[in-house]
């Protein structure tokens, strides 16, 4: 198993600071050289360094994206919170207020999400719904209520054979809207053997790495720990305790390497899903005509910015070699993904489980762009895609996803600063 898997470790390293790698050099002076002497220049398989990558995304794309990720369309969220753990009965919810979420009253999501969360726009959704019920009609008034039944369990099978996660049913009613904003990601103190036995079940049973990679550290092992200080900030004493070369043997800066491969593949899908978003029919609807329209203006600036990066991964890389044995690999792949996000519903912090699942769902959805490039190339300039479709779901996911891993690479910045007096 080559480098090329270790963008799967890498989404575990962004998530859960997991990561691979070992070392045994000579003690570099400085804090910040510990932390980041091997991560820099090129990033093992691919083309691009992390100097063009910082430069990029620090500069030119992270202040747009905030501000794209505090409009409304992004900033609101349907997620199923009491979905059971389909692999074990024994969870321990975390009772810490930090780890609590704050659910929306209905009253506070505007109504064009709330009646619309699926569709492009009203008019689209309109000629969807005749298109819809034109190629159904005569059909259902022939099938049974059983065949009916069947013939939605083929669609729900369809529809997920393609998918890279398992998402929630948005029309459950226990299926509701969260703000991002009011419920941002940040550590809350949510560890033991609950939180321990989550993160080895993925790693150990759900990646594709080689024998000699390490576990993650034990988070059960004594350390010092302060967060029931509750002040926000940089924590350096954490960043070392989890990025330095020789506090972690090595792991560290291959754990930074990792977040890096993952934005590059985000960054990847973000410029192939352009045209669907170029399309005229769509838009980011919120029942607001004027911010609406302003905030797809902003996407497709920050879309057509991203298609401009000169360095983008190579995702043809992923499954090179024998087609046989490729195609199987990836089948392999996609399940082992789609079960990690059903592993999502074991998180007993709340406010974990809600960015785990974002988090999952939306790099799951940037997955299915990577494979999907014919589809996408043959879409109708207008009106529905029947062939390749992205749910208001998958696209607020997508990019809160890649708003986090663009934040945690600006953030890298602001680290190497503070390290650098550090010995």
């Amino acid at each position: 198993m080559d480098h090329r898997w270790g963008f799967l470790i890498g989404f575990l390293g962004a998530v859960g600071l997991l990561g691979s790698g070992h070392g045994g050099q000579q003690p570099p002076e400085t804090a910040a050289q510990r932390c980041f002497c091997q991560v820099s220049g090129y990033l093992d398989d691919c083309t691009c360094d992390v100097e063009t990558i910082d430069k990029f995304n620090n500069y030119r794309l992270f202040p747009r994206l905030q501000k794209l990720l505090e409009s409304n369309y992004f900033r609101y969220y349907k997620v199923n919170l009491k979905r059971p753990c389909p692999f074990w009965n024994d969870i321990s919810q975390c009772g810490r207020r930090d780890c609590a979420v704050k659910l929306c009253q209905s009253d506070e999501v505007p109504d064009g999400i709330k009646s619309a969360s699926y569709k492009y726009s009203e008019e689209a959704s309109n000629i969807e719904e005749c298109e819809q019920a034109e190629r159904l009609g005569a059909v259902d008034e022939s099938l049974s209520e059983e065949t009916q039944k069947a013939v939605l369990q083929w669609t729900k099978h369809d529809d997920s054979s393609d998918n890279f996660c398992e998402a929630d049913d948005i029309q459950s009613p226990d299926a509701e809207y969260v703000d991002l904003l009011l419920n941002p990601e940040r550590y809350t103190g949510y560890k033991g053997p609950d939180a321990w036995k989550i993160w080895n079940v993925i790693y150990e049973e759900n990646c594709f790495k080689p024998q000699t990679i390490k576990r993650p550290l034990n988070p059960l092992a004594s350390g010092h720990d302060t967060w029931l200080e509750k002040i926000w900030g940089h924590n350096i004493t954490e960043f070392q305790q989890r990025f330095d070369g020789i506090l972690t043997e090595g792991e560290g800066p291959r754990r930074l390497k990792n977040l890096y491969f993952l934005y590059l593949i985000e960054l990847r899908a973000l410029s192939k899903v352009v045209p669907f978003f170029e399309r005229q029919d769509f838009q980011l609807f919120t029942g607001n005509k004027v911010q609406d329209a302003e905030n797809k203006m902003l996407l497709l600036e920050i879309l057509h910015e991203i298609k401009s990066f000169p360095l983008h991964f190579d995702e043809n890389s992923f499954f090179a070699g024998d087609k046989k044995e490729a195609n199987k690999l990836k089948e392999d792949f996609r399940l082992h993904f789609r079960n990690i996000s059903r592993i999502m519903d074991c998180v007993g912090c709340l406010k974990c489980r809600l960015w785990g699942k974002l988090q999952t769902q939306g790099l799951g959805t940037a997955l299915k762009i990577l494979f999907s490039e014919k589809l996408i190339a043959n879409m109708p300039e207008s009106g529905p895609s029947y062939e390749f479709h992205l749910t208001r779901q998958e696209i607020v996911s997508l990019f809160n996803a890649f708003g986090r891993i663009s934040t945690s690479v600006k953030e890298l910045e602001n680290f190497r600063n503070l390290l650098q007096n550090i010995h």
